[in-house]
Formats: structure tokens, sequence, C-alpha cells
């Protein structure tokens, strides 16, 4: 009997490592991290910029995800993966019965988290500007490694003209708030039953919104689950950043949006204890 797969899509730095360390305990369960990552993180940046088409990101997904969903000898197979959420449409059609968690978590943690702990691999200024040779075909394409592979905006889209001119943080912040807006959209035509919402804040905070998670994806509730996200997972330096206040200008300028529309507008920004 098939698995059946569950892909939880965020903009990443969001607790995916925690919930997959949580949803690990579960029985009758495989989950994994950023599965097959140097063939899916270039797929999915080059659907998105619209170098890939609908039958090559099936393809690729069927060799890698599919092949691991039918293989799997465990009830639910899932993927904890910000890649993935390039792809919602794709896996939609190819997994019938998948399910898609949208994990959030307030952009201006998500930004701080990216740029003090992982800026080596995340829109650092050469590989961002080699990504752009790409896309302009000045170059051939980088290698499949993740520090190249980070979305631009799209000619004749917001923030497309001020993009190469923006600092690491700046490019960052629009990633934040671009993720978000293309799960929101691509989820839209995912029936109900399929797609839950979370935010960290509240799964951290509130055992009921463990209890809907778990309910989604037909696991009984245990205290241990909640437990696994009493402290930050996949830290590789345990220290929080708050904004500047230059970068909590930009973050505005850039991300007030979606703030409004993942509600965290009007909130001061928290601090994260280690």
């Amino acid at each position: 009997m098939t698995a059946t797969p569950f892909f939880i899509v965020s903009s990443g730095r969001s607790g995916t490592a925690m919930m997959m360390k949580a949803l690990a305990a579960a029985e009758d369960l495989t989950i994994e991290h950023e599965y097959k990552v140097h063939d899916v993180q270039p797929l999915a940046v080059r659907r998105y910029q619209g170098l890939a088409d609908a039958n090559e990101a099936r393809t690729i997904l069927s060799r890698t995800h599919g092949a691991a969903i039918r293989e799997a000898k465990t009830r639910l197979w899932g993927d904890s993966s910000n890649k993935l959420s390039w792809l919602i449409p794709d896996l939609a059609a190819l997994f019938p019965d998948g399910r898609f968690i949208h994990l959030v978590r307030d952009g201006r943690k998500v930004a701080s988290s990216y740029f003090h702990k992982l800026g080596n691999e995340c829109y650092d200024d050469a590989s961002t500007q080699r990504l752009a040779d790409f896309l302009a075909g000045r170059a051939d394409a980088p290698p499949h490694e993740k520090k190249y592979w980070w979305p631009h905006p799209k000619s004749g889209e917001p923030w497309a003209k001020e993009f190469p001119h923006f600092s690491q943080f700046q490019r960052i912040v629009w990633h934040w708030s671009e993720i978000n807006r293309v799960i929101l959209r691509d989820l839209k035509d995912v029936p109900e039953h399929r797609r839950i919402f979370i935010k960290l804040e509240d799964l951290r905070s509130q055992p009921s919104v463990m209890t809907s998670l778990l309910g989604f994806l037909g696991i009984p509730y245990r205290d241990s689950y909640f437990a696994a996200f009493a402290r930050p997972h996949n830290v590789n330096r345990p220290v929080d950043t708050m904004l500047t206040p230059e970068q909590s200008a930009q973050f505005a300028m850039l991300a007030t949006p979606m703030m409004k529309r993942l509600g965290y507008a009007g909130q001061p920004e928290y601090a994260v204890n280690y």
C-alpha cells in the first residue's frame, strides 16, 4: 500500500526542523527534511522563474518524491522543505491524496535568522549575481548548490527593478514575503481538507494547535510532540539578533502587506530564548 504523502511548506527558518523532530516520533510515519534538495531546489527556482514547465517538474518530482513515497513502509511519508513551496501545483497534481501544512513565522525572526545564521548560503552577493547572469542569458546555469538557487523577482513584477541594488538582508526579506504569497495563492486551489495553516508561535504555545495538526494527519496526540517545540532546533548559533532600526525600516517597506495577511501586523518583535 502506497503511503499518504504530506508536505510542510514554508519560507524556511520557521520551525520546519522542529516539526520534523516532533513528527518523527510518531508511529507509522516517515519524514524527511529537504529531501533530494540538490535536485529540487534548482528545479523550484527554475519553475518560479518560468524556465521549467509542469511536465519537467512533475517528471523530476515523480523520480524523487514519488519513488520515495512508493517505497515507504509507513502509512505516512512527509517532506519538510521550503523548496517545495514553489512546486505546490505540481505536487498537488502528482499526489491527489497529498496534504499540505503551511507553516509560518514572524518574518522579522525569519529574516534575522537567515541573515545572521545562514548568510553564506542564502542570497550572498556573489551567488546572487551568478544566478542573475544565468537568468539574463549571460552565463550557463550555476552548480546545484544551495547558495546559488534562490528566486529573483521576474521582469515587470514588484521590486524587479530595485532587486539588483538590494542588500543581502533586503533580498531575504523579499524572499519571505514572496514565498508566502506564492504558497497562499497556490494552496487556494487545493481542497480545504488537504491543507492546514499553522503559525510557529501558536504551535509552541498552544497544545490545541498541535492537536489540530496531528488530527489533520490522523495521528493521536501525545504531550511529547508538544514538548518538542519547547526549545528551538536546527540552530548553528544559539543567539537571537533583533533587527536594527535600518533593517526594521527595510523590512516594513518590503513585507508589511504580508505581515498583515499572516496576522503579525502590529505585534512587537519578540526575542527567542535558547
